[in-house]
């Protein structure tokens, strides 16, 4: 026995070892990539010597040599980029090739087809030719300095440049000028959001007895009424009312966000006669879906026209929110209807054809094979109609859509082979007035944005982007598919960017936008039917409202405000019947219980405190209001509504238009109330609370269910590794507040904070180099850097980093600079 206990403890001691060994190694391969900040180095690309300054936040201010050209700027950006992003880029590259199955198999073969259906990648090489020559030289350059860092790293044996490479083989080519502008269109599908709304809105109105509905749980935007549209039924009669669809991908590389999770943003400014100190001020916070490495990369770049900071994509060498001396710029989601949908009928007698309003056409079609990694490689056949390519029936439900003997396009602006965004872009970065930067927004395409701009004298808000030009007679108004084969209902080219929505020097001072309706212009004039926003810009102008001149700290008290209109507007007239009602209860009863809730939500200010129980109460009661309104009349496609929408709960709880009626359960033999289901939906989540959190209402707290989910994309689901690369923490804020932070809306966890501001900004023009930014992670990419999550608790806390583009104060506290030779 004693023998016995020798060996196991031998074999114990042993496998102790052999763990430690196995971690000592890997940790030793996966340092071994650890950008070297502090160094001198000679490389190929640049035409002469790079100097890259590391301030204290390891922010790259990127400087050629005096008299040198731009191009080796973009070098150096390209070079900082690689260094601490290698793997981010490496993935969005394969995602935007549809090459990702090469490295991760059959999880991601559906994401391949999607994209290679929209030949993102080809688009993209083709839209080289669009570029302006000084473009294309960044462009060159930028792909110079990405390419010379592969190189150092397959020189110096720099643990393949990211610890992930040594977990998944993913050979990387060089970096080509195509990429980026890739890249620059992987962001537009990430933003866009109409091809869903399309599919709800034909989906819903197939499923509602009564059209009517549809205006409540699809509600427009508070403004002008919209003209009657038919039901979709009408538009194709041989449809179901419900058909059960393919389950949305479970992919966290998949790059269309799910609905309501698209592109999001604030932004707002001051002009001169509304600053405490005279200058003008700009506000920015793009809302991004949260992952850790973040969306943004912070650098400064000294160009020829001067310094410019702020927040870059890796990838595109570009500074995307910022300033320069003279000039900042902010962005916004627009919500331009730039996707339509159109049914195409095929050719009884040959699936290869569709009709168009000139009879039957051939598609333009091509093969497209997708190696997958340990299986066989998948051919596609890519189709294109006259409006645009054609995609699965399995993606977005649009099989249930789609009627037999048809299938579904897609029309979208960045789909153009003649893209030059990217020129804007770039274009946009060396402006310095508000009118040189409106002017250089006229070559961009997608994804259409709000820019906000501020400069020296004046303020202003320009869309940008390409609105597709409709006909006045377009069936669906672009809000359903329609039938791709009537003329009415094709794009007729661009409407001229003299049409886009503009806003110069506003009288009162104050402009701004939180994706809420920017105008009212009647159909096809239009920009959107649908908006990002109906909540967020009622606390806004009340904030901008309170002050006659504005600061930067009270730029930044809106940005970081946390309380929620919404609830302010709603919980009166859902619990109108309910508070400071019913008899005394025991402790412990659901009476009680309720009674202690709306006590604590009656004397509540709406503020959406991570600290406070509050908010977990209020969201958890609307969530499961919502759930009991609609479940009855949608059926199983009331999962595909996960997020409370404000103006359908307050149409019903006023009556508008008979919107009451969603509170009577069809299926019951008793008339239930609004009164009713407010009871029972605040028992339902009293009940869900429990369960989770506990019966002491008074000690919730928000921010245990509002974690922010900072996940890797990859390894954030790979046991033990999670705990290495995923950043949770509490935060405050929800769907309608300023500070934004948007819910999953799906179980298990339906309040995480899944889509932020993972970028901030506050611009003062009184004192530039007093600007502030942060981003919601960290620069580098590395999980093993103390820069991967440095930032996360003072994003958390409301906190910010100098903006500076004092070249001395970036030298006085660097982490490293790096001094980068040409090579001969």
């Amino acid at each position: 026995m004693a023998r016995l206990f020798r060996w196991l403890l031998r074999l114990t001691a042993a496998l102790i070892l052999l763990t430690l060994l196995a971690s000592g190694l890997a940790y030793f391969l996966a340092a071994q990539s650890l950008p070297e900040y502090d160094k001198e180095i000679t490389l190929p690309g640049a035409s002469a010597p790079v100097e890259i300054i590391r301030d204290n936040a390891n922010v790259p201010h990127i400087f050629g040599s005096f008299g040198a050209s731009d191009e080796d700027v973009y070098f150096g950006l390209g070079y900082a980029h690689a260094q601490d992003r290698l793997w981010q880029m490496a993935v969005m590259r394969r995602t935007a090739q549809g090459r990702l199955s090469e490295i991760f198999g059959n999880r991601t073969v559906e994401t391949d087809t999607f994209i290679r259906r929209l030949d993102i990648y080809r688009l993209a090489q083709q839209s080289l030719s669009a570029q302006r020559p000084e473009v294309l030289q960044a462009l060159t350059a930028y792909s110079a300095g990405v390419n010379a860092r592969l190189l150092e790293i397959n020189e110096e044996a720099l643990g393949r440049g990211a610890p992930e490479m040594f977990l998944f083989n993913m050979p990387i080519a060089p970096w080509q000028p195509a990429d980026s502008i890739a890249l620059l269109k992987l962001m537009a599908l990430k933003l866009s959001g109409h091809l869903q709304e399309e599919v709800l809105r034909a989906r819903t109105s197939l499923m509602l007895d009564n059209p009517e509905r549809l205006r409540d749980i699809l509600p427009d935007a508070p403004g002008k009424g919209i003209t009657a549209l038919p039901e979709y039924a009408a538009l194709f009669p041989e449809l179901p009312r419900f058909a059960a669809t393919e389950p949305a991908p479970q992919n966290a590389l998949f790059p269309v966000a799910p609905r309501g999770l698209a592109g999001a943003s604030n932004a707002w400014a001051a002009a001169r006669n509304r600053s405490a100190a005279g200058g003008t001020l700009l506000a920015n916070d793009p809302h991004l879906g949260l992952t850790a490495p973040g969306t943004w990369y912070l650098a400064r770049m000294e160009l020829a026209t001067g310094g410019v900071i702020g927040g870059t994509i890796p990838g595109i060498p570009a500074i995307l929110a910022g300033r320069s001396q003279q000039l900042g710029w902010g962005i916004t989601s627009s919500y331009l209807d730039d996707q339509d949908l159109f049914i195409e009928k095929l050719n009884p007698e040959d699936p290869q054809e569709y009709l168009s309003p000139d009879g039957y056409k051939t598609f333009t079609s091509r093969p497209s094979i997708i190696k997958i990694k340990d299986a066989p490689p998948v051919t596609l056949t890519l189709r294109w109609s006259e409006n645009g390519p054609v995609l699965p029936g399995s993606l977005f439900g649009l099989s249930a859509i789609t009627p037999p003997g048809h299938v579904v396009s897609l029309g979208w602006n960045a789909l153009d082979p003649q893209d030059s965004s990217m020129s804007a872009a770039i274009a946009l970065m060396r402006s310095a007035t508000v009118a040189d930067a409106i002017a250089a927004g006229e070559d961009y395409l997608a994804p259409s944005q709000n820019l906000v701009l501020a400069d020296r004298d004046t303020i202003a808000l320009k869309t940008i982007g390409s609105f597709p030009a409709r006909d006045a007679r377009h069936q669906s108004k672009g809000r359903l598919p329609s039938q791709g084969w009537r003329r009415e209902n094709r794009w007729q080219g661009r409407a001229p960017y003299a049409a886009n929505p503009e806003f110069v020097a506003p009288r009162g001072g104050i402009l701004g936008n939180t994706n809420n309706k920017i105008l009212e212009r009647p159909f096809p004039n239009h920009v959107s039917f649908e908006w990002g926003d109906t909540q967020r810009i009622n606390r806004w102008r009340r904030l901008m409202q309170n002050r006659q001149v504005h600061t930067r700290d009270s730029f930044i008290e809106a940005q970081l405000d946390t309380v929620s209109y919404t609830a302010r507007a709603l919980l009166p007239i859902i619990g109108a019947d309910l508070w400071f009602t019913g008899e005394a209860a025991a402790d412990g009863s659901r009476a009680r219980q309720r009674q202690i809730a709306l006590t604590l939500l009656s004397e509540w200010n709406g503020e959406m405190n991570e600290h406070l129980p509050e908010p977990l109460i209020y969201a958890a009661w609307l969530r499961a209001l919502q759930v009991r309104l609609i479940a009855d009349e949608l059926g199983p496609l009331a999962e595909d509504f996960p997020h409370v929408d404000p103006l359908f709960i307050e149409r019903v709880y006023r009556d508008v238009d008979g919107a009451a009626i969603w509170c009577d359960v069809r299926q019951s033999t008793t008339r239930e109330t609004c009164t009713d289901m407010a009871r029972l939906a605040l028992d339902d989540a009293l009940i869900w609370i429990e369960e989770r959190y506990g019966s002491a209402l008074e000690s919730l707290r928000w921010g245990d269910a509002h974690q922010a989910t900072q996940d890797h994309e990859v390894l954030g689901e790979v046991p033990l590794l999670r705990f290495f690369v995923n950043i949770r923490q509490s935060t405050s804020g929800g769907d309608n507040t300023l500070q934004r932070g948007r819910t999953s809306g799906q179980d298990p966890d339906p309040f995480q904070n899944v889509h932020a501001a993972s970028y901030r900004g506050v611009y003062d023009f009184a004192d530039p180099d007093s600007s502030l930014f942060i981003l919601a992670t960290g620069q580098s990419g590395h999980f093993l850097s103390r820069y991967y999550d440095d930032m996360a608790q003072l994003w958390r806390r409301g906190e910010y980093i100098p903006m500076s583009l004092d070249e001395d104060l970036a030298r006085a506290a660097a982490v490293g600079i790096t001094k980068i030779t040409p090579r001969n």
